[in-house]
């Protein structure tokens, strides 16, 4: 079966079974062809499970939508952070010219890149909205490389179907699946509104996902692994969030 049938018949299969036998039946569909979010256990699974692979499909090829700069908020909300270690703290003295993200797991070249590595691929910029499950959003520029330039770089096999995310705050991570990842807008964001990034907005690194609610967009990146299960990390749920009673897949 070609690919573009297989996509149709899913896509026709969720949307038939969901409304004529529920929700139960159009997740065993997910699970056959592999659309199965990594916190799909328990008495929300099912819903997980549809939305994560209906949207999967039908945003396969959607762009977040991108603003005028005329319309970059003003006072744009960071949500308050712990204080940053002695060992950021020195980092951040001297430029953060000491500062490595580190990709690893399933890649032909595994690889650690400073920000001026980064700094030298192709550079992009998007003027996107965070949007946060507290209610609260603004807009942005948000300049840097698109994490599939580095996924490229370092030669991401076959087998890969996440890229988990890690902050140098042990709490926070997250993974996207590799259609995230390689999405166009999903970039490696070193700037904001034509200057550095923040500190209290996750700089010097920080992942941007526009598709994703904002706890997707975990700051002070500092290692990625690409990896076939998320089973290996945390609770074996895909992130921190679903730990904490999220969802992990979060599309806007």
């Amino acid at each position: 079966m070609s690919t573009i049938s297989r996509r149709r018949l899913l896509k026709a299969g969720l949307a038939t079974t969901a409304g004529l036998a529920g929700v139960a039946v159009a997740d065993r569909l997910a699970h056959h062809f592999g659309l199965v979010p990594p916190d799909a256990g328990g008495i929300f699974g099912p819903g997980e499970t549809l939305t994560y692979a209906t949207q999967s499909l039908l945003t396969r090829h959607t762009l977040a939508r991108e603003f005028p700069r005329s319309m970059i908020s003003t006072n744009p909300f960071a949500v308050p952070i712990a204080p940053p270690t002695e060992a950021f703290k020195h980092s951040q003295a001297i430029g953060f010219s000491d500062w490595r993200l580190t990709v690893d797991g399933l890649v032909r070249h595994p690889a650690s890149f400073s920000l001026a590595d980064l700094k030298s691929m192709p550079i992009e910029s998007q003027i996107t909205e965070v949007s946060c499950e507290e209610g609260w959003s603004y807009v942005a520029e948000w300049i840097g490389t698109p994490l599939h330039h580095v996924l490229r770089e370092v030669g991401v096999l076959p087998q890969a179907r996440y890229a988990a995310y890690f902050s140098v705050e042990p709490t926070q991570w997250d993974s996207l699946d590799m259609q995230e990842a390689m999405h166009p807008q999903t970039i490696l964001a070193m700037g904001m509104n034509n200057g550095d990034l923040p500190v209290a907005f996750g700089g010097p690194l920080r992942l941007r996902v526009p598709l994703q609610i904002g706890y997707k967009n975990i700051k002070f990146l500092n290692r990625i692994t690409v990896t076939d299960s998320m089973k290996a990390f945390g609770k074996g749920m895909g992130s921190a969030s679903p730990e904490g009673g999220y969802a992990w897949f979060a599309g806007i």
